[in-house]
């Protein structure tokens, strides 16, 4: 008896945290949705150069990739990891620190009776969501140039797509949280976001790399966002990297308890 009635509270409180996280996403919403052109756009310049430069360029002087017929459909799942990871990060982290630093408007979302971890879930959820709709332009750009429609939208590439924007998008919480200026946001990309871009596996297969590298490399949650996407848009299910799933997975809700103390705690 005492169990059922603690299992009722455990799924009345998950459903009151949902439906909290559904309603500060929806705040979030009502500002990005008079904006969608402009985050789109934004996200989809340095993937489309990246593309041009390396899949056609670059691309035409190297081997048959690990994975897909040529470097141009090696590197395109790569490129969505990347939209997403970019402006999942730095859209949630601008947004935090705006609405911190600048509009002062944070302190309100603080003074408001809802479980910590409702306010990260939702300020995660509207992350993913800019994520999202940058690494769908990408994606379209994948399908056009290769036709592999049922590759790029198959359940298990679209599942580590959100999983991505949501470990990036609560570390861009996070940040958001933390830092005290928009420089203090600047390095966190410049030394982190820029690093992971180029060393995460985007460009390159880190299964042939000497083992001291692939020890930093494979700490990256982007590799393995980036090699779980390349086998569900080109190998067999059978081949599948299931392991992918499950660190995103860990990663994502690691962060998730680092926000919600972080925001039990903050004080602006």
């Amino acid at each position: 008896m005492v169990s059922q009635k603690q299992s009722l509270k455990l799924a009345s409180l998950l459903t009151e945290i949902w439906t909290d996280s559904l309603t500060i996403f929806w705040g979030d919403w009502l500002d990005l949705r008079v904006r969608l052109k402009q985050v789109v756009a934004s996200g989809l310049v340095a993937p489309l150069i990246y593309i041009a430069a390396f899949g056609f360029g670059l691309g035409e002087s190297l081997g048959r990739p690990s994975m897909g017929s040529n470097y141009l459909e090696f590197i395109l799942p790569g490129m969505v990891a990347l939209s997403s990871m970019t402006i999942g990060f730095a859209g949630t982290t601008f947004s935090i620190c705006g609405d911190r630093l600048y509009s002062k408007t944070f302190e309100e979302l603080l003074l408001v009776p809802i479980h910590p971890l409702a306010l990260f879930l939702g300020k995660m959820l509207a992350g993913v969501v800019r994520g999202l709709l940058t690494s769908a332009a990408v994606l379209g750009v994948a399908v056009l140039f290769t036709g592999n429609f049922v590759g790029y939208l198959n359940p298990l590439f679209l599942l580590l797509l959100i999983l991505n924007c949501a470990v990036f998008a609560g570390l861009g919480v996070i940040v958001g949280l933390r830092v005290q200026s928009l420089e203090s946001v600047g390095l966190f990309n410049n030394f982190l976001i820029v690093p992971m871009s180029f060393l995460g596996g985007t460009f390159f297969d880190p299964s042939g790399l000497p083992v001291a590298f692939k020890v930093v490399v494979y700490a990256l949650p982007l590799t393995h966002t980036c090699i779980g996407l390349r086998a569900a848009a080109y190998e067999p299910l059978s081949a599948f990297p299931w392991y992918t799933v499950v660190l995103l997975l860990v990663v994502a809700a690691v962060l998730a308890g680092i926000g919600a103390h972080q925001f039990s705690h903050q004080q602006d």
